[in-house]
């Protein structure tokens, strides 16, 4: 099995569709000539032309917009929104046009779109490019949530979401680039809507999201030494989100942290957490707590970054604060 970077698998998923299915184009601003922001797109328009892969004006709302109608014809675009900051100019093509089409033609309209986007901090990019807003589009009906965090779950989440009916928003932590993994050659899908145990253990559910996947890794080596065994769950999909998962790994442990590097406040983990309160109060034997960001936006100076985004420290806390 070869290894791939991150940002390689994502591309090998675009080759191995457009190769398939002739209906699907990429579009985005410079994913073209220039191969995006971040590499992903390079080489595919020599090899697919410029009728399939369309570089864009600086506008993201008629970048989605596009897209909307497109896949309500019979077309499957794969667009980049560059960073997922940008999505405010867009949002209305995005939750009241693609989002509600299917429901509001009573089931007939299809909008077989992806919209991909790169998320979070750590290269110094400031308030405006370092966001991460999952939580956001798991409150809009009709749209799913993609989110990996290694290279072969990139390429098998975003063939499968590139098949779907439905529009995904596939969102790609800019830290994950150019991570390296094992990822099979040619077509495999990973369902949406399934999550993954990275790693198994006994005392504490870890529910972590993108990067802070490989943070909760790098927190259970550490834990480990001291005895105490963690259990890291990845969600893969928000939208839909296996709690059955989730749950069934709290009935083993008894504890549950969930980490993101969305701002804690209204964050992804309060659905979680609200739903593991629900459906599985009685298998706890702490109170759920949450590590994840503050509530402000992401600073440009790089101490201040680094203090912003959570830390395997601050899970190493909360574990033996769960398990005291």
């Amino acid at each position: 099995m070869p290894n791939m970077t991150f940002a390689e698998a994502i591309r090998d998923a675009h080759v191995v569709e457009m190769e398939r299915d002739p209906n699907i184009y990429v579009a985005g601003e410079d994913v073209g000539v220039f191969g995006g922001c971040f590499g992903v797109t390079a080489g595919l328009l020599d090899q697919f032309g410029e009728k399939r892969v369309k570089d864009t004006p600086i506008t993201e709302s008629a970048i989605v917009g596009t897209a909307v109608g497109a896949a309500s014809t019979g077309l499957r675009p794969v667009i980049e929104m560059m960073f997922i900051d940008f999505i405010g100019v867009a949002l209305d093509q995005l939750y009241n046009q693609a989002g509600k089409m299917k429901y509001m033609f009573g089931g007939k309209a299809k909008i077989p779109m992806v919209m991909r986007a790169s998320c979070g901090a750590g290269i110094g990019a400031a308030a405006q490019h370092s966001q991460c807003l999952e939580a956001l589009f798991m409150h809009l009906p009709g749209l799913k949530v993609a989110m990996p965090s290694t290279p072969y779950d990139a390429k098998g989440l975003l063939i499968e979401a590139i098949r779907d009916d439905n529009p995904v928003v596939f969102l790609e932590h800019k830290m994950l680039y150019a991570m390296e993994g094992e990822v099979p050659e040619g077509d495999y899908t990973i369902p949406l809507g399934q999550a993954d145990i990275k790693r198994e253990g006994k005392d504490v559910t870890v529910v972590a999201t993108a990067n802070m996947v490989h943070t909760a890794l790098g927190a259970a080596e550490k834990l480990a030494t001291d005895g105490i065994s963690l259990e890291v769950v990845d969600p893969r999909t928000l939208y839909p989100l296996d709690g059955e998962t989730i749950i069934a790994s709290v009935k083993k442990t008894h504890r549950l942290i969930i980490m993101h590097e969305e701002v804690k406040f209204a964050g992804s983990g309060a659905e979680i957490a609200a739903q593991v309160a629900e459906d599985g109060f009685d298998y706890l034997d702490a109170p759920i707590l949450r590590v994840a960001a503050p509530f402000c936006p992401v600073p440009f100076s790089p101490p201040l970054e680094k203090a912003y985004i959570p830390s395997e420290q601050q899970l190493i806390d909360a574990v033996k604060k769960v398990m005291a």
